[in-house]
This record gives structure tokens, sequence and C-alpha cells, in this order.
């Protein structure tokens, strides 16, 4: 699937616009969705739980932070962030990491083939604020930390294998990962102001123990060619690793990252886009940017992690804004799929599908109570596009 780009004339509601030497023609795109007109429906009235939903969706609430997940003796981790979904059998696992410092780490629950939690446990311990990740085709969670100097931590998510430190993935204030088994290698982004795009590239796909840290190199704009060059010194130690590289590319605090289809996507939470990587012909644009919307309210703030469906949507979480999961669809909708009542001091994290797709589970970091003490881990489960 080739995606086609979501801005220039499609949020400006013309039949055509001019960006970067470029000609979109608005018939080609569809319009931004307003609140509630996506793909789904409108959404409904808060349920229970506080969630708005499009109709012939459900919730529950699989985990509380600072108490025991249902149907298990385990205590769910305080300011649940990134997540996976992983087969397990029949059943499925969901991980999630804890954006705490110190502490952080991550976890896991699992699931029957029913959707039944048999069980929850510990992968990761005694690291730092670890925000997002990736999972591996070989079914491993990269678990990242969001500090200066970080690492990436590669976990298990069945709890079986000792967490490993990947130093070779490089040192700097990691935020997530996403893997491209095509090319062979690892995305990942940076919560920096001036952040930079990177990929890992194993020495042996399938174990990162060795291999070497690249940056993206491009130009100032919004659009246009890119390559790669290696980070001369990946410990980032004296010299960050975002400034080592002559002409890499500055993102402003880089978040979530997703990979599919020869294609890349990653978040910029300083200035609200959602970026688009061309992979087969070395290209970039942007995918979403709310201050092209010039009519209306953006559907979409405070842009954050971001995951994909089988359908080709893209699903991207908001850091604040309206507390919403949004919907950009491939043929360029954009609109509100959920949203979370009663919980302006929080952040939704963590979106990943149950491997069947039939399920979407994610994280209300600090829930009600605005603290990191107060996060709720979700599912909602519904007829969602396959």
């Amino acid at each position: 699937m080739e995606r086609r780009t979501v801005l220039r004339a499609a949020v400006l509601g013309g039949s055509s616009a001019v960006f970067g030497g470029t000609l979109w023609r608005g018939a080609a795109y569809a319009a931004p969705a307003q609140p509630g007109t996506g793909p789904y429906g409108a959404l409904g009235s808060p349920d229970a739980r506080g969630i708005r939903l499009p109709s012939g969706f459900t919730s529950r609430v699989i985990a509380r932070s600072g108490q025991t997940v249902p149907g298990t003796s385990y205590t769910w981790h305080n300011a649940p962030d990134g997540g996976a979904c992983y087969t397990d059998g029949s059943g499925w696992i969901y991980v999630s990491n804890s954006e705490i410092n110190p502490s952080g780490g991550a976890s896991a629950v699992k699931f029957s083939s029913t959707g039944a939690i048999t069980g929850a446990y510990r992968i990761l311990a005694g690291t730092r604020q670890n925000c997002a990740g990736g999972k591996t085709p070989w079914n491993t969670w990269l678990s990242c930390e969001e500090v200066s100097l970080g690492y990436v931590y590669e976990t298990d998510p069945w709890g079986v294998n000792a967490a490993v430190r990947r130093d070779a993935m490089g040192r700097f204030k990691h935020e997530a990962a996403a893997a491209d088994p095509v090319r062979k290698v690892i995305y990942l982004t940076e919560d920096e102001s001036n952040g930079r795009f990177y990929r890992f590239v194993p020495t042996t796909w399938g174990n990162l123990a060795s291999g070497t840290l690249q940056v993206m190199v491009a130009g100032s704009g919004t659009s246009g060619s890119f390559t790669w060059a290696n980070v001369p010194d990946p410990d980032g130690s004296p010299t960050s690793t975002r400034t080592q590289v002559s002409g890499s590319k500055s993102f402003n605090g880089g978040e979530g990252c997703h990979y599919a289809d020869d294609t890349v996507w990653f978040t910029t939470k300083g200035d609200n886009r959602v970026w688009q990587l061309n992979l087969t012909s070395n290209t970039y644009e942007l995918a979403y940017d709310d201050s092209l919307v010039t009519s209306g309210t953006a559907p979409l703030t405070g842009v954050d992690n971001i995951t994909g469906s089988a359908s080709g949507d893209l699903f991207v979480a908001e850091d604040g804004g309206t507390m919403d999961i949004c919907v950009i669809t491939p043929d360029d909708v954009i609109a509100p799929f959920l949203r979370i009542d009663g919980q302006s001091g929080s952040e939704i994290t963590g979106p990943a599908f149950s491997p069947d797709g039939s399920r979407l589970y994610f994280s209300s970091q600090r829930g009600t109570s605005g603290s990191s003490a107060g996060g709720i881990t979700y599912e909602v489960t519904g007829p969602f596009r396959a």
C-alpha cells in the first residue's frame, strides 16, 4: 500500500494548493473529517469508564497502577506508557512500559483465547523512565529510556529470558522504535526539541548486540529526499549523537514510530506533526500538520504514540489535547476514534492491537488523579476495519 499525503490541499478544503513547489489537487484527497464523522461514525456518550466510543464498541479496564491485575497477584506499574501485543498460543500478551524515574521498566499481561486475563508479571526492572519502544519481528520488546544518554533494552514478553541492554543502538533520549524487516533495520526517535531520526543496522538481523547507528540527513523543509549517515560515536559522550553529523535533520520532539509497507511514520510533539518516510524512493513528507488546518478545529492535537491496523489505518494517541485516539485512514480521513472524558491531566499511551485485530489496548498514563500512580490500562473491543 502506498499511502497518500493527508495535507496540502486536503486540509485547506480548496480545489488545489501549492506547497514546496508541488501541486496537490484537492479532488484527489479527502477533506479531514470533523470530530465524530470518521470511518467508525460519531462518538457516543461516555460509558461507565468515561470513554466515548463509536457504536458497536465496548471498553473494559485491564489494570490500574498500584493495584493487582484482576485474576492475578501482580501489582501493575505506575505511569503506563508504550506497549505492544504478541501471539501466545491461542491467546496473546500485552506489554507496557513504565515511565517513571527511577525504577521504570516494563510489565506484561497474558490473555486466553477468549480474552480472559491469565497472568501478569514484570519483564524489565531497574531502568529509568521507559517511555515508548517497539516490537521486533523475532518477538521481543524494545523498551526505550527517555532520559539523557538513555539506553534501549531488549526484553522477553514471556518473562523467561533476562532483559539485555543494547548499547550499540546508541545513547540518547530514546522514545520509540519500529522494525523494518525489508531493509533489516530498526528506526528510532529522539525526544529532544532538536532531536534526530535514526536507524540501527544490526550486523546480523535478529541480533542487536552489534551494528551501526545512522542518522537521517535531509534539508530543513517539510518534504524532499533523504539519506543516512553513520553516527561516529553512538555512545553520545562527550558529543551528543544528534550533533555529530553535519546536515542531519532536526525534528521537534520525536515521539511514536510505526512501520508498514515500505513506509515509516513518526510523530513530533513540538510542532504537532506526523511525518512519513517513503522508503522505496527515499523521500519524506508530512502526513499531518495541525497548523495547516484552516477551518474548524484540528482533529488531532498533542500527537504521541502511533500504531497501525490491518486495514492500513493509523491510530495516533494524544498527549493532552482532548484525550483522543484519532484515526488517519488510507484515503486521508482524520477523525477521533475514541475520547476519554474527565482525565485532562493525563495522556493516552501504548495503543496496540491484539493479534487478530479485534481488540485495542492503551493506557491513560495518569488517569483521573493526574499523577503517575493513577494510571489505567484499557481494552476496547469491536468491529475494527479488516
